[in-house]
This record gives C-alpha cells, sequence and structure tokens, in this order.
C-alpha cells in the first residue's frame, strides 16, 4: 500500500501553471470499461450526446468555476492515453474470477483511445457542457467531466485558505473519516466498497479515503470503482453497469412494446459477455415496479440487484418480495446499496437485511466529498452538490430515465410523459436529492 499523502501540504503547493485533474483513461468507473467493451462489439454505429445537469440549479456553478480554468482541464484530459502498464494490467489481471475479461481485439481498439471533442458555454450561472459522439467515445467523458468539475468547485473554495486553515480544514474531514469506520467496525460481514469518483473532493481525497478504508476496515472493504485506484493499491476493481444502456436502447427502439422490451434486451447482450457477479440488475430506469411487472422469468436467476433510486429498506424488500414470487431463496441472492450512503443509512440497510440476502454497499459521495462542518469557517462550496451527466439523445432520438424518484428523471418532458405512460408511474415516489 502507498504511504498516505500529506494532502494539506499538497494543496497548498501547487504551483503547476497547469495541476491537472485527469491523469489517466483508467481514472473512471469499472462499469464504464465493461459496458465500453459492450457497445463496441454491439454499438459502434451509434452516435449519441452527454449532458450536464446541475440537480441544484441554485448553485450557480459558472460563478464559482472560471470557464478557462474548465476549457484547460477538458483540453489537457483529452490529451491523455493509456499506458503500456495500465495495458498490461486490463489484459492481465483477474476481474470477477474471470482471467480475461477484456477481449485481445477490444484492447487493442481502446490503445488508441482519445477523449473527443466537447461543447462548452455558460447561461445563467450554469454550465452547458456537451459530448456529441459515438456512443463509444461520447460515454468516456461523463465520469472524468464530473470529477473535473466537482474538484475545480473544491479547488476555488479553498483557493483563499492558508496552509493552517487548510491543515485544519483536512484534520476534520480525516477525524469524520474515523468515525465512520469506527462505526463501519461493528457491522460484523459488512461488504463495502468505493463508489465516489465522479463526485469527490478531489483525486487526491478520493485515494486517501480508499487507503484509509482499506486499514480501517481491511475485511469488509472489497474494493473501488476507480480503475486507476484499484491498479495503484492493488484492490479489486467493482462495478457492473449503468442506466444508460437502456436509456439508448429504448431511444432507438422503433415501437411501444419495443421501448417496453429494452431493459430485458439490455440484459441479454449484457449475459452474451458475462456472467457470474456481473449479472446484477439495474431496474429502476423506468421505473422498478415496471421492471419486475414484465420481468422475464429468467432475470430471477441473475446473481442480484442494484436498486438505486428507492429508499435502500424500501427498494430490498420489494425486490426480495418478487425473488419469493419467481419461487427463488433471497439468501442466495445479492443486493448492492448504492444511492446516497452514510453511516446511518449503510447501518439501517445492514441490520434490516442482515440474514435474509446477501448484500454488498457502494459508499459514493459522502465519502469521498463530505466536508460538511469541516471548514474553519463556513463555506456553501465544499458542500457536495448533485451534479449528473447523462445520456440525452442517440442517433438524433430523446433518450429519457424516468427512475424511482421523479426529481431523478431526465428528458423531454413531452418524451418523459410518453415514457410514462407505457411504463406507467406506480411506486414512483418523489424525493430530496442531495447527492
Amino acid at each position: 500500500m502507498a504511504r498516505i499523502l500529506d494532502i494539506a501540504k499538497r494543496v497548498h503547493d501547487h504551483t503547476w501553471k497547469l495541476d491537472p485533474i485527469v491523469r489517466s483513461l483508467l481514472d473512471t468507473d469499472f462499469y464504464k470499461l465493461l459496458m465500453l467493451q459492450m457497445i463496441w462489439k454491439m454499438h459502434r454505429d451509434v452516435r449519441v450526446t452527454f449532458s450536464l445537469i446541475n440537480r441544484n440549479p441554485k448553485v450557480r456553478l459558472a460563478d464559482e468555476i472560471d470557464v478557462g480554468e474548465l476549457r484547460e482541464q477538458l483540453d489537457n484530459a483529452r490529451t491523455v492515453g493509456l499506458s503500456k502498464k495500465e495495458l498490461i494490467w486490463l489484459a492481465g489481471n483477474s476481474f470477477y474470477g474471470s482471467k480475461q475479461i477484456f477481449e485481445p481485439e477490444f484492447l487493442a481498439w481502446f490503445t488508441d483511445f482519445s477523449l473527443p471533442g466537447y461543447d462548452l458555454s455558460v447561461r445563467d450561472g450554469q454550465f452547458e457542457l456537451e459530448f456529441d459522439a459515438p456512443w463509444t467515445d461520447a460515454m468516456m467523458w461523463e465520469i472524468p467531466a464530473l470529477a473535473i468539475i466537482n474538484e475545480l468547485r473544491s479547488r476555488a473554495a479553498v483557493r483563499s485558505l492558508g496552509p493552517f486553515a487548510l491543515d485544519v480544514l483536512y484534520a476534520r474531514a480525516k477525524a469524520k473519516m474515523w468515525g465512520k469506520v469506527e462505526s463501519l467496525k461493528q457491522l460484523e460481514g459488512l461488504r463495502l466498497s468505493d463508489f465516489g469518483t465522479r463526485r469527490r473532493h478531489s483525486f487526491l481525497w478520493q485515494r486517501w479515503c480508499v487507503q484509509a478504508l482499506a486499514e480501517g476496515i481491511p475485511g469488509a472493504f472489497t474494493g473501488t470503482s476507480n480503475v486507476l485506484l484499484a491498479m495503484d493499491n492493488d484492490l479489486e476493481a467493482v462495478g457492473t453497469n449503468a442506466h444508460e444502456l437502456p436509456m439508448v436502447y429504448a431511444a432507438l427502439a422503433d415501437s411501444e412494446d419495443a421501448i417496453r422490451a429494452a431493459p430485458y434486451k439490455v440484459l441479454e447482450d449484457w449475459n452474451k459477455l458475462y456472467g457470474g457477479n456481473l449479472l446484477i440488475v439495474l431496474p429502476d430506469t423506468f421505473g422498478t415496479a415496471a421492471f419486475l411487472r414484465d420481468a422475464p422469468d429468467w432475470v430471477a436467476d441473475w446473481t442480484g440487484f442494484r436498486p438505486d433510486s428507492a429508499p435502500p429498506v424500501e427498494g430490498g424488500e420489494r425486490i426480495i418480495e418478487w425473488w419469493k414470487s419467481r419461487g427463488r431463496n433471497p439468501k442466495e441472492k445479492l443486493l448492492i446499496f448504492s444511492d446516497g450512503l452514510d453511516t446511518g443509512t449503510i447501518t439501517k440497510t445492514f441490520h434490516h437485511f442482515n440474514g435474509r440476502v446477501r448484500m454488498a454497499f457502494g459508499w459514493g459521495t459522502n465519502l469521498t466529498n463530505d466536508f460538511r462542518d469541516c471548514a474553519p469557517q463556513a463555506n456553501d462550496q465544499l458542500q457536495a452538490i448533485s451534479l449528473v451527466c447523462k445520456v440525452t439523445s442517440a442517433n438524433g432520438r430523446p433518450a429519457v430515465k424516468l427512475s424511482d424518484n421523479p426529481r431523478k428523471a431526465t428528458g423531454d418532458g413531452d418524451v418523459v410523459r410518453r415514457y410514462l405512460e407505457i411504463f406507467g408511474s406506480e411506486e414512483r415516489v418523489e424525493r430530496k436529492v442531495v447527492v
């Protein structure tokens, strides 16, 4: 394990003209690479647009972050390629029990990969940032774009702090992490991984958090979704798939029946490439109730589910009842919880389901960007916000996400209403979105 860095000194001392935020194409979530291989094999002719969406519009990002600095970081990310070491690791490492999860032909194509161009402008205090390119290219912007914006916001928040104030800030954040680790130690049998790349305070802070968990709860900490951190720290890279797959499949569908079948077509295609612990269902793209209502029986044979936008207990209970209705034993299944978790929700969810189902937790923003009440003086810019980058069109057709929480829905209003007519609005409940 690498030596833990003095973050306060590093933040204060950096004197580069440009201090790059993204230094590797592997500084992304593992599920992006798994999806990329599938898209490369099956959908190279699809063109998509990804768009930045700020769910906290009262936070005027363009007033907090200099657009020139953002453009410099985006331009720098486009110059980043894969190193020989990274390619060897991808080719030779064992992921989810498979020695060769990435095919040699795919890696040969990925060797020369670079991020495509972008469109950036400012409107009413917000960045309008879009990535329009072949699906294989545009989709790889999602994680680095979010990481860049969140870290630029953090840098702006601490720019006026001297060494002493910075030291206090990070000392308090580290003490807060210590308290969380002490709490999580009490959960015997806990399985927890880092899912915090996209909204992290900074790359250095995410790295520190990962190293802290590896030392603090070694039996419970199972790895990180960040591919670069997994490689550098000899950890498991964890992740499966995301909402963009059914969103694009549905956008490309030519009938209402095909739209309704899109989530299951995704699973059929995924199963052609992956198996075992990668057979995790993400059911809420168009509402979990609709997904379970129409799901073919073979879906119940998959390893598990990741309920992403319903409250953990409520979402987990719904899926357990569905497994039982299909004659499956929940104790043999896996639930992965990952939406807005912190130690309180992890503890509550763990105790509620312990002994009834296998569980894993993906800890995101509240792991890698929890600086609430840590600054010597109040600083709203250190409060994490809900910033996403979602696919908004595919081959010129609008892409939609409904979600179990209407506040997380994305897409044109008229198209969202059409999708609600197709899938229904059963059990969709509006809840506050914090991160």
